[in-house]
């Protein structure tokens, strides 16, 4: 699955004024919590947590991909959020990150789940991308530029 696919426009946050790891998690959740609809936003903080406890998803470069899997899910769905100050979020090169792509995923949907990380971390791999992300400051260019990209990388 694409993240073309499971991103929405309400789930897509440009220039957020948030300082700490906690907090962006919470905002990613809120905003997914509105699109799942019968999973509570504390559940889905849950499920990111777990995940956090593992290790940070802090990719380096100054990307995050926050993951979790939701045991009562039926959908998945995607957050994509750019702060307006980078974050310490314990990424893997001690950089701070601005830009996090979330997923939440079917517990049962485990194979989808690893196409659709790989998916996300070759698109957010670009370097020209990730520039053209940095650069957006409104919340549908930022969603029209991550669907125009997806459908390009399908057709790779």
């Amino acid at each position: 699955m694409q993240l073309s696919e499971i991103l929405t426009t309400s789930c897509t946050t440009c220039d957020v004024e948030i300082t700490s790891k906690k907090r962006i998690l919470e905002k990613i959740c809120q905003l997914a919590a509105k699109q799942i609809g019968d999973i509570e936003q504390d559940d889905l903080l849950e499920s990111l947590l777990n995940r956090e406890k593992m290790g940070s998803t802090g990719i380096g470069n100054g990307i995050a991909i926050p993951h979790g899997r939701l045991p009562n899910a039926n959908k998945a769905v995607a957050v994509l959020i750019t702060t307006e100050q980078a974050i310490d979020f314990d990424a893997i090169d001690n950089r701070n990150v601005d830009v996090f792509i979330a997923l939440f995923v079917p517990e049962n949907s485990c194979k989808e789940h690893l196409i659709t990380l790989q998916s996300i971390a070759k698109l957010f791999s670009n370097k020209k991308m990730i520039k053209r992300v940095r650069k957006c400051h409104d919340n549908q260019a930022l969603y029209n530029l991550i669907q125009q990209a997806s459908n390009t990388l399908d057709a790779i």
